[in-house]
This record gives structure tokens, sequence and C-alpha cells, in this order.
């Protein structure tokens, strides 16, 4: 239902849909935004990192979350969790700490497509100084941030590289999947063809 203004020199048309469309769009970002907020201020806290030598092996400075040899130096891992398939795990320690992430999948084509550009992220890591050759079990993408990074670089741009990195995925992957059946909707257009 379209409605006029009252006044009769005024072109405003009143559509109530838009109102509902744009109060819906402002749920949908407000439910992104305070899960992207937890997971800011959770790295922010996590993100306290410093040179700590190994107690095991002389000489040595790897990160305690991944080599895992002295259970005092790992600190409780946080999961933060907007459904059940989209959700971050913060591990933290004394000089590293590993965050990984899990996109979310609604059907078979998504899975493939995550699948397929995790897979080209991972075999480019050395490119993104952060990122693991290989993610953790159950996760899609791994990161891992060492107190040398966080000396190199700057901590607050690191947090804002990762939270950018969470919402240009799934936006990335939404894009590849309009592509993926744009092409095989042509394709099928084409192969339809012949039997006319």
């Amino acid at each position: 239902m379209i409605t006029r203004d009252p006044q009769p020199g005024s072109k405003r048309l009143e559509r109530p849909f838009l109102k509902a469309f744009r109060s819906c769009r402002a749920i949908m970002t407000t439910t992104l935004q305070p899960y992207l907020d937890a997971v800011r201020v959770t790295l922010e806290a996590a993100l306290c990192l410093e040179q700590f030598s190994s107690q095991v092996v002389e000489r040595h400075n790897k990160p305690e979350v991944e080599v895992r040899t002295s259970k005092e130096l790992l600190m409780t891992p946080v999961v933060i969790a907007r459904n059940k398939q989209e959700r971050v795990l913060i591990e933290p320690s004394v000089n590293s700490v590993r965050v990984s992430l899990a996109v979310k999948q609604s059907d078979e084509i998504e899975k493939i497509l995550t699948h397929k550009f995790t897979r080209f992220m991972c075999q480019r890591a050395d490119n993104f100084i952060v990122l693991r050759r290989k993610p953790i079990e159950g996760y899609d993408i791994s990161f891992l941030i060492t107190a040398s990074h966080t000396q190199l670089m700057f901590k607050h741009k690191l947090v804002d590289f990762l939270i950018h990195f969470m919402q240009e995925i799934d936006k990335e992957i939404s894009d590849m999947k309009l592509s993926l059946n744009a092409r095989a909707r042509i394709s099928a257009e084409e192969f339809l063809k012949r039997f006319n």
C-alpha cells in the first residue's frame, strides 16, 4: 500500500515495506556487530604477549600454544559462537595466540567453495605471515600470532585485519556462489539449445 503525503505539493511517498526492510537490515547488522565486538575485545586481551624462552629446551623460543610443553603457560581457550556453524576459537598462551575460524556453510556448494578458498589461502601462508598452513580440526582456517609479530606490527592493526577477514570471507564465498550459479545457468542454457 502506497499512501501520499497529505500536502498536495509534496512528492514524498511512504512505503511500509521499505520501513520493514530497513528494520530487518538493522537487525542483521546488529546481530553481526556484537559477535565481532566480542571477538575484538577477546583478541585485544589475548594479544598481551611477551617473549618467553622454553622451559624445557635451552635457547628455544617456540609458540607455546603449538608445542604445549608447559601447561602453566597456556591460558583457557575461548570459543565465541554466532551460531552452530559460525564460531571463533581463541587459544592464548604466554607468547602466542592461535585464532581458528569456522565459516558459515549452509549447503554443499558453500562447503566446497569454503574448502577450496581456505586451501588456496593456506597454500600461500608465507605471504600472510600470521596464517597457519593447516587449520585446527573442526575449523576452516587458523592464524598464529606470536610475540614477534606483535613487536613487528601494531596490535590494533592485527585485530582489525582479523575482524576484516571475518567480515569479508562470507562476502567472498557468497560472491563465488553467485558467480558459480550464473555460470552453471549459462552453460545449461547453451547445452539445452542443442535439443531445441
